[in-house]
């Protein structure tokens, strides 16, 4: 057994970090009123930040050394009303955006997922469904930091860094310009980091979404690993796994340290040249102690912002590319897709017309070669033939998962891609290989077949299958609540009750892919009664590989070779001693061999 598709990174189309955050940030204009309130709230408490040294610098080159007690207290009394509102306001900032980020979320998450429904199968045909999964949970909630930092951290500390500034060199250029002068270092070392992080970020992304793809296939196939007692080699490759990811996490961690690094250093050697210029080359008779104090605190004031500015700039680098994730999968058209112009007939009558169909899923192997035929209203087609050959593409190009590359289908004179996608599949009851039950209960499965069906048309529908006896049998009946994939049941019973939810949909084609596959002979008899019942007045396709079960249609297709090689009613097939007949004395050969 062999992973190595878990190793693949995904291709990523990205658009640039500026034009990913600006895409990002457009979610946030919904909410301008609530944002304005929070810029107002900030800038309340930037001025108050602001002010705090000055008035430090005051109560110290003032009150206190004229001794004004009075003017000290009425001083601090300001100092500490205008704090403690700025502390309930910094609270309040907190929870509307917390409150803003987690619907903006919501709708992402809503939008992506919408999205991913509208896409064709070819989009999932080449992703495992994990890694689909690392984008619509893990890339979103990794935003969440990013837009609440956006307003929270980017426009008020740059705003407060401006502010102080101009402060500092409005009061002591000498005194600013020593305090300032590690900018230009820093502003080097913070460039070379941002240019690698990004990219470290990247692959770390890539590699949490091989590693959320391989844990999601292997415990969805957990009965057959452990059948084939294959424990060991997954295991092993979880820790390959599981250790790239940790590789690849370490170095870019390793790298975003050094951002608090280079702060640290120039924060602190920053304050060195203040001191050392106020109190050695200026002296202290030209600068105050009051004045050095306002500039040590104003340079934290300075730094600290540096330090926020450069956290949120890891957050970015950081989560940046799941956001590019997320856009990417958003800009991946559906191939599949309504024209601009489409017909939505009331009823189906099942003409269907296959004109010179060509079709091939990688462009490049033909899976069908110029295929054609015509099927009456009402009539049972079945499509046998060896795996491969085409049949279960014929029934996908009918219900239109994917588009033909050269021909036409024609459903009821109408071209089929002029159909409505909605309308078309209306009116259409697919029952396919995996019988793929839902969460929920045994009435919610098969009412998934026509969402508004009454709960005797759901009985019904299980009895003209001979769903219902069992069904019964249930704890609960029809409100028995499902395990995930109907665990609990055989699958013969699973089987069923995907019968029954075609059935309640009452389609006007009728389409079984193997539908009878994992039935006992005994329940196949009692089945085909309620099958025959469904196809009669039908346009219906069948694929078989039991012959068994077609043996009632009205014609037969021999599928080989990328088109149809026989075709005719069961009798004439077999008189005809082709590819049917070697078939069908491949599996009755001891019937034939018997009656002979």
């Amino acid at each position: 057994m062999a992973y190595n598709s878990f190793r693949q990174d995904e291709e990523l189309k990205t658009s640039g970090k500026r034009t990913t955050m600006r895409r990002l940030f457009r979610y946030l204009l919904d909410y301008k009123f609530k944002i304005l309130m929070v810029l107002l709230i900030m800038a309340y408490c930037i001025g108050v930040s602001i002010l705090n040294p000055l008035i430090f610098e005051r109560a110290i080159d003032v009150h206190i050394k004229n001794h004004d007690i009075y003017g000290l207290i009425r001083l601090i009394t300001s100092a500490f009303i205008l704090n403690i509102i700025m502390v309930f306001l910094i609270k309040l900032r907190m929870y509307i955006m917390a409150k803003i980020c987690n619907q903006v979320l919501v709708t992402i998450r809503q939008e992506l997922y919408t999205h991913i429904q509208t896409l064709d199968f070819s989009f999932f045909d080449s992703r495992p469904t994990g890694k689909i999964l690392a984008r619509i949970i893990g890339d979103i909630n990794s935003l969440k930091d990013v837009l609440s930092n956006s307003v929270t951290t980017l426009i008020p500390d740059f705003l407060t860094i401006v502010c102080v500034v101009f402060i500092m060199f409005y009061k002591n250029a000498a005194l600013a310009f020593a305090s300032l002068i590690t900018i230009p270092f820093m502003g080097i070392c913070m460039w070379l980091i941002q240019v690698y992080s990004h990219k470290r970020w990247q692959i770390h992304k890539k590699k949490s979404s091989n590693l959320n793809a391989f844990i999601h296939e292997d415990l969805s196939g957990i009965r057959i690993i452990q059948s084939f007692s294959a424990e060991k080699e997954t295991n092993a490759t979880f820790r390959d796994l599981v250790d790239e990811h940790r590789t690849t996490f370490m170095d870019a961690v390793r790298l975003n340290d050094a951002f608090g690094s280079v702060i640290d250093f120039s924060w602190g050697l920053g304050l060195a040249f203040l001191y050392y210029t106020g109190v050695i080359l200026l002296g202290v008779e030209t600068v105050s102690i009051g004045t050095l104090i306002a500039f040590g605190t104003y340079i934290g004031m300075f730094w600290h912002p540096i330090m926020n500015l450069s956290n949120f700039y890891t957050q970015l680098i950081t989560n940046i590319s799941g956001a590019e994730r997320i856009f990417e999968i958003l800009d991946t058209p559906s191939k599949i897709t309504d024209q601009s112009t489409i017909v939505e007939p009331e009823k189906i009558n099942g003409h269907v017309i296959f004109d010179q169909v060509s079709f091939s899923y990688d462009d490049t192997t033909p899976v069908l070669n110029h295929v054609s035929f015509e099927v009456n209203p009402g009539e049972t087609i079945a499509l046998v033939g060896p795996t491969g050959a085409g049949k279960t593409t014929i029934i996908n190009l009918i219900s239109r998962f994917y588009d033909i590359k050269e021909g036409h289908i024609l459903l009821d004179g109408y071209y089929i891609e002029k159909i409505g996608l909605e309308c078309l599949r209306n009116h259409l009851g697919i029952m396919t290989q995996d019988n793929y039950l839902f969460t929920g209960s045994v009435k919610d499965n098969i009412r998934y077949g026509k969402l508004d069906a009454t709960d005797d048309e759901i009985i019904a529908a299980a009895k003209s299958v001979n769903a219902h006896d069992f069904i019964m049998k249930l704890e609960h009946g029809y409100d028995t609540e499902l395990q995930e994939r109907g665990g609990g049941l055989s699958v013969g019973q699973k089987q069923l009750l995907a019968f029954a939810r075609t059935m309640v949909s009452n389609p006007s084609i009728l389409i079984l892919d193997e539908a009878t596959s994992s039935i006992d002979t005994k329940t196949e008899i009692q089945v085909q009664k309620g099958i025959e019942a469904l196809l009669k007045g039908r346009t219906s396709f069948v694929i078989a590989h039991r012959l068994s079960t077609i043996q009632n249609a009205d014609r037969i297709f021999v599928i080989d070779q990328g088109g149809i090689v026989e075709s005719g009613t069961p009798d004439q097939l077999f008189q005809a001693k082709g590819q049917y007949y070697e078939l069908y004395r491949s599996q009755f050969k001891e019937i034939l061999s018997l009656s002979n």
